[in-house]
């Protein structure tokens, strides 16, 4: 059975097993939507499950979406399989009222500093997480700088304003 021929039986028995729906984009990506805490049980079973080897997390990060009420935070997790070239892409979406999720980093050591870097600048709660500080923004700072509700320029700026920027 070659790679592209194991995705599919994957994605079915993830299906079966965790009740996980997924779509494929037009670039042929897999992202599957999955409730918070059900994240943790995935990748769980993805790294470790010996014939599935998602050993390893690419890219962790969050996504501000101010106008989804009750989704305005999204976590995605794209985890890759290095034997057989497989990834896979998970999206879990957070209400702002409470942005925590269970931390990832007892799974992936990468994740450790991904989710640093993402309270940092979201806000995001990873409970569990074993040093969730700031890592590139000042300590004493209350602010998250990439959430969409802080303006991107100075006001005093003519030329600099925010619909110039996708907003």
């Amino acid at each position: 059975m070659d790679a592209t021929d194991k995705l599919p039986q994957i994605l079915e028995e993830l299906r079966d097993k965790f009740s996980l729906t997924y779509n494929i984009d037009s670039y042929g990506m897999i992202c599957s939507e999955v409730e918070n805490g059900q994240h943790h049980e995935i990748l769980e079973y993805l790294c470790h499950h010996p014939s599935h080897s998602f050993e390893m997390l690419t890219t962790l990060f969050a996504v501000h979406y101010p106008d989804q009420e009750g989704k305005e935070f999204a976590m995605v997790y794209v985890v890759k399989n290095l034997i057989e070239n497989l990834s896979l892409t998970l999206k879990v979406y957070l209400p702002a009222s409470n942005p925590s999720i269970k931390t990832v980093s007892d799974i992936y050591e990468s994740a450790n500093w991904q989710e640093r870097q993402e309270f940092d600048f979201f806000g995001i709660n990873f409970i569990g997480h074993p040093n969730l500080m700031r890592i590139l923004n000042v300590e004493d700072m209350d602010y998250h700088p990439m959430r969409k509700e802080y303006k991107l320029e100075d006001p005093t700026r003519e030329d600099k304003e925010d619909k110039y920027f996708g907003r």
